[in-house]
């Protein structure tokens, strides 16, 4: 898989890789140029994220504004915002996906 651009805080990923795989989750952290630290508010709690290799993950071109705000002022977002801001990003793929008839 290809990866585009660099991670983000912020930007929502799909993990490729792992336990997770095939879920979505938000970087909260850059750890270094290899790894990130991921949480979805929901499982993986953003004062517990998981250590991932950024390999293992697909950069989505999405970082949900609140979510950025938050971490930019406080360095901390809510496992709420978390929740919000991925299951706004799922309801809007699978729109997406359900009106080119896939």
């Amino acid at each position: 898989m290809e990866q585009l651009g660099t991670p983000q805080v912020g930007q929502i990923v799909k993990v490729l890789r792992g336990r997770e795989e095939t879920k979505f989750a938000v970087i909260v952290s850059i750890v270094d140029n290899k790894f990130v630290l991921i949480a979805d508010g929901d499982k993986r709690k953003f004062d517990l994220p998981k250590k991932k290799n950024i390999l293992h993950l697909q950069l989505m071109d999405e970082i949900p504004a609140e979510v950025e705000t938050s971490l930019k002022e406080t360095g901390r977002v809510t496992n709420g915002k978390l929740r919000f801001a991925l299951k706004r990003f799922s309801d809007k793929m699978q729109s997406s996906t359900d009106e080119r008839g896939e």
